[in-house]
């Protein structure tokens, strides 16, 4: 029989785009939880707010004489409050064992062992949890002021709190990246995602605690900055127009906002890494 040349050929396949291994990551996780019948039950009941406030503008808008039911921008910023104890609630479902758990099964080198850079890794992870965080703030705020738009049959509510869009758009992110960063760095210290939970819940009540005493101490909320939670309610208050609830200056909520995330990105930088083989 003759024997074909079987020398190199130049390779025909498809070649994956560099830059976009995250995207493999992020739909993987998102997948996972996806499945989960629990969790989708959370997602469900975390949408509830949106029919309660979309019934009051339906209301609002057919019935003149509700105008106690009538919406303002101050409504938004409400349902974006009433939101913060699904955010607490899904940040720690979905983020506490985003990196622990691959920390665990010592999956993290055969992540970074792969063509796949630290901060593609990084990136999918934060995706995951981002994603499920503006299910529940940005993309319900958003439907409501296309309701409100709809119910009229008119821009006029939009026309003159034409802010509103930015104010919720600015709100919701800084919500969802302020808890995505930092639910990450936690996962990024254990390999128990109980733990990190733990340790969440820990943080973030212990830091409000701090705070309450203090009030209770000096009668000023000045120190409101010492509370994660105070800091984000500072900064939206501000960003929605709002008359801030805090003494504290809005811009220095926003630097301790701010620091949180630097804090965060340092730690996942320190530890995520790949095994060094020496030989």
């Amino acid at each position: 029989m003759p024997i074909h040349d079987q020398s190199y050929r130049h390779y025909s396949g498809l070649r994956a785009v560099a830059g976009r291994s995250w995207l493999v990551i992020a739909w993987a996780g998102i997948r996972t939880f996806i499945r989960r019948r629990a969790f989708m039950g959370l997602l469900i009941f975390a949408l509830v707010p949106f029919v309660v406030r979309a019934v009051q503008l339906w209301i609002s808008s057919n019935y003149p004489q509700a105008s106690i039911l009538s919406p303002s921008p101050e409504t938004f910023r409400q349902f974006l409050e009433q939101q913060n104890f699904f955010i607490f609630i899904i940040t720690i479902y979905v983020g506490s064992g985003l990196i622990a758990n691959d920390r665990r099964a010592n999956a993290l080198q055969i992540y970074l062992s792969k063509p796949l850079m630290r901060s593609e890794y990084i990136l999918g992870k934060l995706a995951v949890l981002f994603s499920f965080l503006l299910v529940v703030t940005l993309v319900p705020s958003l439907l409501l002021l296309v309701l409100k738009v709809m119910f009229d049959g008119s821009f006029l509510f939009l026309k003159n709190n034409l802010f509103v869009i930015p104010a919720i758009v600015i709100g919701s992110l800084l919500q969802v990246i302020l808890a995505s960063f930092t639910m990450l760095a936690l996962s990024s210290l254990s390999k128990s995602s109980r733990y990190v939970g733990i340790l969440y819940v820990g943080i973030t009540f212990f830091t409000s605690a701090i705070y309450g005493a203090l009030y209770a101490i000096t009668g000023s909320s000045r120190v409101s900055w010492i509370s994660i939670g105070a800091n984000v309610e500072q900064v939206v208050d501000v960003v929605f127009r709002m008359k801030p609830r805090y003494q504290t200056p809005w811009e220095v909520s926003l630097l301790v906002i701010i620091g949180l995330v630097v804090v965060s990105v340092s730690i996942l930088e320190r530890r995520v890494r790949g095994v060094e083989v020496v030989t």
